[in-house]
């Protein structure tokens, strides 16, 4: 009866464990967005900061929120201030997990259909409400390059 005790806190001890081990694994990973409001200049930053940050933290999970003149970096054809396009970085970094999010109320607005943006854009309902959900509901720090 010890030995079947024993073996079972033993077994209930290693699941503890792994379980824990699992947790602190998902902990670990560092959830940032990034907030783009501004327009080509504060994009190429951006996208220069995230590359630096994947450089240091490739475990990071990164999303880039777009509203207003920041969603111009997302649209097919964009270019940045020495005429080189995004789309190579947009789709290198989308590789590396990060993901892009751009305000429909922006859209709407500024009378862009969604089809003129590339590829691995997203739409989302409020650019700033994706701000503050991510950051009050999911955990994610906030950056603005």
């Amino acid at each position: 009866m010890f030995k079947i005790l024993a073996t079972f806190k033993a077994l209930l001890f290693a699941a503890v464990m792994a379980t824990s081990v699992q947790a602190q694994a998902a902990d670990d990973v560092i959830k940032v967005v990034y907030h783009m409001s501004e327009g080509i200049p504060q994009a190429s930053r951006g996208l220069n900061n995230i590359r630096n940050h994947l450089a240091a933290d490739p475990k990071a999970k990164i999303v880039v929120v777009t509203h207003g003149l920041g969603i111009d970096f997302l649209l097919q054809g964009a270019t940045n201030q020495m005429e080189q396009p995004f789309a190579g970085a947009i789709a290198d970094l989308a590789n590396k997990g990060v993901e892009f999010r751009v305000c429909n109320n922006t859209l709407v607005s500024r009378k862009i259909d969604a089809s003129k943006l590339v590829m691995e854009a997203s739409v989302v309902p409020a650019g700033v409400h994706e701000v503050a959900k991510l950051q009050a509901r999911e955990g994610f720090v906030y950056l603005r390059p």
